[in-house]
């Protein structure tokens, strides 16, 4: 399974966010004041107080995180895991007519494997942010195509399409030359 970018990303930025907390509560012991700090920092005086009081009530224990906030995923790492295999083995082998997923076929599959009922829009998300997919659209053809017609149509007749008489010129004109 591929390494959950949007979480991680999360993560560094909480690490780094907290770091900062840190950084002011050495500032806070040292006798800075909270507008000192929030220079220092490149932060709001507003948010500088705010770690003030609570560093004076709780110490630097109380400005380190508490872990992501919001509720937890619906689908664990596993769950993930177990979709993304079945995803990979087509939607033919899951009883879809086409090879095509779509985001209503994809729902369907998770909400099989796992339980866990997501509306398709919300699967999206799913498979951008927790999987690291990108959208992959199919490329058009007729069913009736010619590869051959069209490479013999393109050799012979389209270079005689395409010339020009031998003395047209292009039709451009400007104001800045008339020519």
């Amino acid at each position: 399974m591929p390494p959950n970018r949007r979480r991680f990303t999360l993560a560094k930025d909480r690490a780094r966010r907290e770091q900062r907390r840190l950084a002011a509560a050495g500032l806070f012991a040292r006798g800075q004041r909270p507008a000192e700090v929030a220079r220092q920092l490149g932060v709001s005086r507003q948010a500088a107080t705010r770690w003030r009081g609570v560093w004076t009530s709780g110490g630097s224990q109380a400005l380190h995180s508490k872990g992501p906030s919001g509720p937890a995923p619906r689908l664990s790492d596993q769950d993930l895991e177990r979709v993304e295999q079945a995803l990979l083995q087509g939607a033919r082998a899951h009883g879809f007519t086409g090879d095509l997923w779509t985001l209503a076929r994809i729902a369907t599959v998770i909400e099989r494997l796992t339980g866990v009922r997501l509306h398709p829009g919300y699967v999206w998300v799913v498979l951008r942010e927790r999987l690291g997919w990108s959208v992959q659209r199919p490329r058009r053809h007729a069913a009736e195509r010619d590869e051959a017609a069209i490479q013999r149509w393109v050799a012979t007749d389209w270079p005689r399409i395409r010339q020009t008489p031998n003395d047209a010129k292009p039709d451009l004109s400007s104001l800045m030359n008339p020519a």
